[in-house]
């Protein structure tokens, strides 16, 4: 991992701040962290779990099928750096994953089959608060700097802001309604990949590509254009028709 650049940090902060006032879509702008946070520190796959109103991790946004892979994996087993990070509310940096069998002996072997070999997992927690992680994945091991923790640490607690965004919370309080509503929209735009990936048959990254790229367009949320997917996809036809 290498130092993030002054500039390329404020590009990134500049579109986060413009998608918090903007029109705004929870699981784009989690997409969008998960994408900038990778980019920045040149990790190979980054990954959002957040808490459901049992306490139980679930995948909120991936950068690539094979991140994904890993961390529904990790979710799945409730064992893995996010785990341990959400459980401990505290970040959990430079693993060397081909050392990690001990630790976490599904996870880790899982991980290094999918050909990462590095791992950091930050908390996403607001007044004491944790709701989530951030993890982030890496092909070749090494130490992340000082100031990259301290990056990776700002996006996770900026993207804990967007969850909570527009509501209050008391101390101690985690708004479930929200985050579960969040996951729900989670589900459908699984669905809707899958259904892509079928009809244009492109594998699920090329999948969300397509509906992120037509949710954007023509202005809708992407959880919204998920579901017309789903139930009426005669409404998107250019979606949704075989090229």
């Amino acid at each position: 991992m290498t130092m993030v650049t002054a500039e390329r940090l404020a590009e990134v902060l500049v579109e986060v701040a413009d998608t918090l006032v903007d029109e705004f879509d929870l699981i784009e702008f989690l997409q969008m962290v998960t994408r900038h946070t990778s980019d920045l520190v040149r990790a190979e796959g980054a990954g959002i779990l957040i808490a459901d109103h049992h306490g139980r991790l679930r995948l909120m946004a991936a950068t690539d099928e094979r991140a994904e892979t890993v961390e529904l994996f990790q979710v799945q087993t409730e064992e893995g750096p996010c785990q341990d990070c959400f459980r401990q509310g505290s970040p959990v940096i430079d693993v060397d994953l081909a050392e990690s069998g001990d630790v976490w002996p599904n996870f880790a072997p899982r991980a290094v089959a999918a050909g990462f070999r590095s791992v950091h997992a930050f908390p996403l927690r607001l007044r004491g608060t944790v709701i989530g992680a951030l993890n982030l994945f890496g092909t070749q091991t090494g130490s992340m700097t000082p100031a990259d923790v301290r990056i990776v640490q700002a996006l996770a607690d900026v993207a804990t802001i967007g969850l909570l965004q527009e509501r209050a919370i008391s101390r101690g309080e985690v708004l479930t309604e929200q985050l579960q509503a969040a996951l729900n929209h989670r589900v459908v735009i699984e669905q809707a990949k899958g259904v892509l990936a079928q009809v244009h048959a492109v594998g699920v990254d090329d999948a969300f590509d397509l509906l992120r790229s037509y949710a954007r367009s023509h202005r809708r949320g992407l959880s919204e254009v998920a579901r017309a997917v789903l139930e009426d996809p005669k409404s998107v036809p250019e979606l949704t028709s075989r090229a």
